[in-house]
């Protein structure tokens, strides 16, 4: 027990764990996993759910648990020694899984246990693990079967290293600025970029592309020559275009050979492409579905977007002199029309949103809406900045979660909910173990001893996150794998995280959870009115953006031939639907991080998917809004019931039919963004 790995009792010992602690548990763990498996899959032990749970569930639910835990840190805390241990274990965690999933043996057991025995949520998880059986090679055999295994594991590899290479591509780079240089960029950010520089005992402003100090640059700075430093810096980051040694990251050779084995599985599996195995468990019917749908959008999306770019050229002509702007002016000829336009800046908003009071609104409307409580909590952690929480009813422990704000070197960009453990009726102690989560952001941190300062996009992050977290913390169902997130459809699983961004634009969600950093006070309704007037500002070239990834992600996983470069299938998906062009050096999919080491293959396009869902599941609270535009709390538990307390244990359409009473409709995305036609 002096392995904290190896301690289940309550929380993980995030403080204890050292990398030497991962090999020895990791072997224990999938030896006690072995075991188990060789026990249910004996020809005398029954068919039987609980006697399967009881044996084999609870040796895995500790093996991923661990692991879990081990990968998390490898994504906050990455040091030298974690990266070795974690990469040592890898193959064989992978190998382990893929075996279980394509256990013949194991397969029979399930398809051998009686549907009616079960009861419901147990009915869903059954049908949904015999079809993550056919999935996950246990048809097949021979040499098929280990040909299979052997593309799990090697795509592992490649995806660790994918992800590799874009942190320490971005970490690497760094560029010392004068002030001059930095001329128009704001204060709290010419602050922060300073002690970054005098930390290393250099002078000047330490700029690096991580996105407190990158966006802000590219938004604000009047040097074009800074910005295009930056934005190239940037967008060749991990590739062959990459300055100097920073081609020692190019993740083009891992990109081939990712696209050329997910092909391959495919073709194992008896599926044409890998987009067919990737829709095969979502809410999709089929990649041409999903691809009718984006192009649907896009068609809808296009006059607006060709308008957001027409304003941008009259603007940067007629207002800066700038007649032929560059892909790195774009930002700045933004943000300069959108002040010039709304007499609204992002900096002069990001003044009222202070981290803790942010935090402490977005509590507010959450326990309000769900009728819980949040307090604060103590528990063992990786950095001093992370939070600990937990969620009550009526005084019952409900879920934990650790929150973990500001960006740092050796934690990965981005933001992302993961689970620590899933609420489960325990088949071996009969107990109710109750959920916990990580939210993880990345946001600057505060300067000057006030606190951080957050911009309204990351509010929305914020907010994204938290209802990632809610769907999961909030779930009342017991059988682990259907339970919060588990079980629920890839492109369903954005809905309860998009919604909860709608909140971050209501009037009267906003003046509870701002105060200025000087004097206090809250928004001001004028600064809010022109903030919801730029809402859908060039929100026809940001929907054409997101259609332009899940376009490129979907016909690289379906149409591409894998021997074939990647890029000009890029370009040609830029062609059909992009109305502003990077330059050619630009390598956008090479930090693609989402399909390439995250989960998204094939599915990029769930969060335009979702967000169908979760416009039209919004539009049930601005039908039911009191007087004072409040959020109804009779709506807000419907939605709870329904939606978030349901988790994975019903299809996805079903649950939100629950809610809405009908099938989700498009008109209120388009709505929301501005798109709709009066």
């Amino acid at each position: 027990m002096n392995n904290p790995l190896l301690d289940f009792a309550d929380l993980p010992a995030f403080d204890r764990i050292r990398p030497e602690h991962v090999a020895p548990a990791i072997d224990t763990l999938l030896q006690t996993s072995e075991a188990a498996l060789e026990r249910v899959t004996a020809t005398d032990f029954p068919a039987d759910w609980i006697p399967i749970s009881r044996e084999l569930d609870v040796a895995t639910e500790r093996l991923g648990r661990a692991w879990g835990a081990v990968s998390h840190l490898n994504s906050v805390a990455d040091t030298p020694e974690l990266r070795a241990a974690y990469n040592e274990a890898l193959p064989r965690v992978t190998e382990f899984w893929t075996r279980l999933g394509a256990d013949e043996r194991l397969y029979a057991k399930y398809k051998a246990i009686p549907p009616a025995t079960l009861n419901a949520e147990q009915r869903q998880a059954h049908s949904n693990a015999l079809r993550n059986f056919v999935l996950g090679g246990a048809e097949l055999t021979g040499a098929a079967k280990e040909r299979y295994a052997a593309i799990q594991e090697r795509q592992a590899e490649l995806s660790q290293k994918f992800s590799e290479h874009t942190l320490d591509a971005t970490d690497a780079w760094a560029y010392y600025a004068s002030t001059e240089e930095l001329e128009g960029v704001p204060a709290d950010v010419q602050q922060a970029t300073r002690a970054a520089a005098e930390a290393e005992g250099k002078t000047g402003h330490k700029l690096t592309l991580k996105m407190p100090c990158y966006l802000p640059v590219m938004q604000f700075a009047r040097s074009s020559e800074l910005r295009h430093k930056l934005y190239r810096a940037y967008v060749t980051r991990a590739s062959d275009q990459a300055e100097g040694d920073g081609r020692k990251f190019d993740n083009s050779a891992l990109i081939r050979e990712i696209l050329a084995l997910r092909q391959e599985e495919a073709q194992l599996l008896g599926y044409r492409n890998f987009g067919e195995v990737s829709v095969a468990p979502k809410m999709a019917d089929s990649p041409e579905q999903v691809m009718r749908f984006l192009r649907d959008l896009a068609a809808k999306a296009r006059p607006y977007a060709e308008r957001d770019v027409a304003d941008l050229r009259a603007f940067a002509s007629d207002e800066l002199g700038l007649t032929d702007p560059q892909p790195w002016d774009w930002p700045y000829i933004s943000e300069k029309l959108k002040e010039a336009r709304y007499a609204f800046s992002e900096q002069e908003l990001k003044e009222y949103f202070t981290a803790p009071r942010v935090i402490a609104g977005l509590f507010k409307i959450v326990e309000t809406l769900f009728e819980v409580a949040i307090r604060r909590d103590t528990a063992p952690v990786w950095h001093p900045a992370v939070e600990f929480y937990r969620i009550e009813r009526n005084g019952q422990l409900v879920g934990q979660f650790y929150l973990d704000q500001p960006a740092r070197a050796g934690k990965r960009g981005g933001a992302w909910m993961d689970d620590v453990r899933a609420r489960w009726l325990r088949p071996d102690n009969g107990q109710l173990q109750t959920p916990v989560a990580h939210m993880v952001c990345n946001f600057a941190e505060g300067v000057g001893g006030k606190p951080p300062l957050l911009t309204h996009d990351d509010v929305i992050t914020l907010f994204h996150e938290f209802g990632h977290g809610l769907h999961h913390l909030l779930t009342q169902v017991n059988e682990r794998d259907v339970s919060g997130i588990s079980g629920v459809e890839w492109d369903a699983v954005e809905l309860p995280s998009q919604f909860m961004e709608n909140f971050c634009w209501e009037w009267d969600v906003l003046r509870h959870m701002t105060a200025h950093v000087e004097t206090g006070e809250p928004l001001p309704r004028a600064l809010y009115d022109k903030m919801i007037a730029a809402r859908n500002f060039q929100s026809g070239m940001q929907t054409l953006r997101q259609i332009e990834f899940s376009l490129y992600d979907m016909l690289l996983h379906t149409e591409h031939d894998p021997a074939q470069d990647f890029l000009p299938l890029l370009d040609r998906v830029r062609d059909e639907v992009a109305v502003l062009r990077p330059p050619a050096w630009s390598r956008t999919p090479h930090t693609f991080s989402h399909i390439f080491a995250g989960g998204y293959a094939a599915g990029y396009y769930s969060y335009k998917w979702a967000e169908v869902l979760s416009a039209d599941a919004y539009a049930a609270f601005e039908e039911t809004a009191g007087n004072k535009g409040l959020p109804n709390v009779e709506t807000g538990r419907k939605y709870r019931q329904a939606i978030l307390e349901a988790g994975g244990s019903r299809p996805a359409l079903e649950s939100f039919k629950a809610f809405r009473g009908r099938e989700p409709s498009l008109d209120a995305l388009l709505r929301h963004q501005g798109m709709a036609h009066p």
